[in-house]
């Protein structure tokens, strides 16, 4: 799980710098609004974290089934409940709490919402997005590397001994 995690922490990184690159820019030489600046950074760091995930982290898992169309859909859907995790937090420190300050908002929004919203975003990616099962090797289905599958009807009766016909 290690491998997965520090992978999903450089996509993340990655994801973070064009997002926040882009929306600095936006809204400075490009002259957006919040946003709509905001908005377009957000698809970018999504764009960039997904091929990070999917090019990266997570390409040793085999073929995917499914058109990169939905796993993409799947993960800016994954992304952006991460981002109302985030909002969420921030709202309830904000508005129920009442912690109005710039310090409050920054612990609330940027940090407990932040690793929440990680956690969910690390979840989201491994379970639904580049799953085993959206791979189609499930339960009931073997891996290549797991040798050949008892024939229908055969079952094995133990360890080193021989299968016997069922039914």
């Amino acid at each position: 799980m290690w491998p997965e995690l520090m992978g999903f922490a450089l996509a993340g990184g990655a994801a973070y710098a064009a997002d926040l690159g882009l929306f600095v820019w936006l809204r400075g030489p490009g002259g957006m609004g919040p946003l709509t600046a905001k908005s377009l950074s957000f698809l970018a760091g999504c764009s960039v974290a997904y091929l990070g995930n999917a090019l990266g982290t997570y390409r040793g898992r085999g073929p995917v089934r499914g058109s990169r169309a939905r796993r993409y859909g799947a993960f800016f859907a994954v992304n952006l409940a991460g981002a109302l995790v985030q909002l969420a937090c921030l709202g309830f420190s904000h508005y129920v709490l009442g912690r109005t300050s710039a310090r409050a908002d920054v612990v609330s929004g940027a940090g407990v919402g932040m690793v929440l919203a990680t956690a969910l975003r690390f979840w989201g990616t491994r379970t639904l997005v580049f799953s085993s099962a959206a791979r189609g090797d499930g339960p009931g289905r073997r891996r290549p590397d797991e040798g050949p599958a008892q024939p229908a009807g055969v079952q094995a009766t133990g360890e080193g001994s021989r299968p016997t016909w069922t039914g």
